[in-house]
């Protein structure tokens, strides 16, 4: 039986995010949780001894037969259920030596015990590879923002030109709403669960009864074990942790798809602002040899329309978590939970392929800047003219000038403004040099540099000029180890 390779969802479709995120990533989980379990209690006496090394053993995911589980997982409304009789089958046939290893399988946990704590673990990979990326492109942003700091461009506001504007303080306002969004992500707890059959932890004491570990202490050995968060109790009707998630997840999808917008009609040919990192058959049209499309804009904009959605279902399946074990909205959670990491890993290493290698045409910039010619200036012209007019009429008399300029045609409005500005305001008042330097769209770029320098030393560990936490270099795979690509 073919498994879903992404045909139809070309952002994510690739090993890397397969290898984390695929069926066989989400049943390695749950048989980590498994294993890791077992190791608990052997260490604190309430499993035989060696029984934690036959369980780790059959605990290697390519024992497994993953759509058959995934077929039989119907008849119990989980994946958990069926493979738990596989492993029990796997461990009674491995131990050889009798120890009685099969004490040691999901004692005293309950289904959902074991999916959320392995959701929660394949999130931890997933999101630290992401990470990594994320971190890849405000580097690539940051220097972008540093080395196009003076390069003048035409700020736009409702689709037309505003003011006089930077591509660093673009770059740099990218790399602010993705660095904000990768931070709170970093932030999120990712919990163990373990609570029992209704997260009373009724028979993790009874488990314990003569153990000096409490049920407690054996949850929180879990946790460090997994390199999960430890919880004060049960999580399983609070569903916080899934729902954080979500939205910082959509949140970091939110800040790539505003890139890939910018991107995408900046690229555009009659603005011809930027381009995207050519590559062999990529862009390509089926029907016009001559076309150059932006796939990597496209894609990424593609993940950040969807996953706004899918944070939505958690958040509505959270707020159906009736009694102590739903009937269906716990089940909801997970393809939208899965489809999340899916669309933020394969939309942030299309994003950072574009931020590293994006080209930049600063003399288009300026082109499009003069297009509107010295009446973007007039907000400017207005603020440093009118105390010289008369304080009652002065400032219409600008205005004026403007409405006046409008009627001309585009290509004679520059001049228009410029000749009805003169006589507007007398060479007494104002001298044909100062007059020029309100002119000038280099002199009216406000805070823009400062702006630009506070955004960048706000995240000196996403601008490359700091180290990342130490818990990102855990042995987590990167994308090379996952699809042999030259990017960490």
């Amino acid at each position: 039986m073919d498994g879903d390779v992404g045909l139809l969802s070309p952002v994510s479709a690739s090993p890397a995010v397969a290898a984390l995120t695929g069926d066989r990533a989400v049943l390695a989980a749950i048989l980590a949780v498994e294993s890791g379990w077992a190791s608990v209690l052997e260490k604190a006496g309430l499993a035989p001894a060696g029984s934690s090394a036959v369980v780790a053993t059959a605990a290697d995911v390519t024992r497994y037969d993953v759509a058959g589980i995934a077929v039989r997982a119907q008849g119990g409304a989980n994946p958990v259920i069926p493979l738990l009789a596989d492993l029990r089958s796997e461990v009674n046939a491995l131990d050889t030596e009798h120890v009685g290893a099969l004490r040691a399988v999901h004692t005293s946990l309950t289904s959902q015990d074991v999916l959320d704590s392995a959701l929660m673990l394949l999130a931890r990979n997933a999101v630290t590879v992401l990470l990594t990326d994320l971190r890849g492109i405000t580097t690539a942003l940051a220097a972008l923002a540093e080395q196009h700091a003076d390069t003048l461009c035409v700020g736009r506001s409702l689709t037309q030109h505003s003011l006089p504007y930077t591509f660093g303080l673009k770059a740099a306002q990218w790399f602010h709403g993705l660095a904000a969004a990768a931070r709170r992500l970093e932030a999120v707890e990712l919990p163990l669960q373990t609570g029992g059959a209704a997260g009373t932890l009724a028979a993790g004491t009874v488990l314990a009864k003569d153990s000096v570990d409490t049920p407690f202490d054996l949850s929180g050995n879990l946790a460090a074990n997994l390199g999960l968060a430890a919880t004060p109790g049960p999580w399983h009707t609070n569903r916080l942790a899934v729902t954080s998630l979500g939205d910082a997840l959509t949140a970091v999808t939110d800040a790539l798809g505003k890139i890939a917008s910018d991107v995408l009609f900046l690229s555009r040919p009659e603005a011809g602002e930027l381009a995207e990192p050519r590559a062999a058959g990529r862009g390509v049209s089926s029907a016009m040899p001559q076309k150059q499309n932006p796939v990597l804009s496209v894609l990424v904009r593609s993940a950040a329309l969807q996953a706004p959605n899918l944070a939505a279902q958690l958040h509505l399946a959270a707020a159906n978590f009736n009694d102590e074990r739903p009937d269906g909205a716990w089940h909801s959670e997970w393809p939208a939970f899965r489809q999340l990491l899916r669309l933020a890993l394969g939309s942030a290493g299309h994003l950072r392929e574009l931020a590293e290698g994006l080209q930049v045409f600063p003399d288009a910039m300026r082109r499009n800047l003069e297009l509107s010619g010295p009446l973007l200036l007039s907000e400017g012209v207005s603020a440093a003219v009118v105390p010289l007019l008369d304080p009652v009429n002065g400032k219409q008399q600008l205005q004026d000038v403007v409405d006046r300029t409008l009627q001309a045609p585009p290509p004679e409005q520059s001049g228009t403004y410029r000749r009805l500005l003169r006589e507007a305001v007398p060479a007494s008042v104002l001298s044909d040099e100062r007059l020029e330097e309100l002119l000038d769209p280099a002199g009216y770029l406000g805070q823009a540099a400062e702006i630009s320098r506070r955004i960048l030393a706000a995240f000196p560990d996403f601008s490359g000029n700091g180290a990342p936490p130490a818990d990102l270099n855990q042995d987590i795979p990167t994308r090379t180890d996952l699809n042999g690509d030259s990017r960490g």
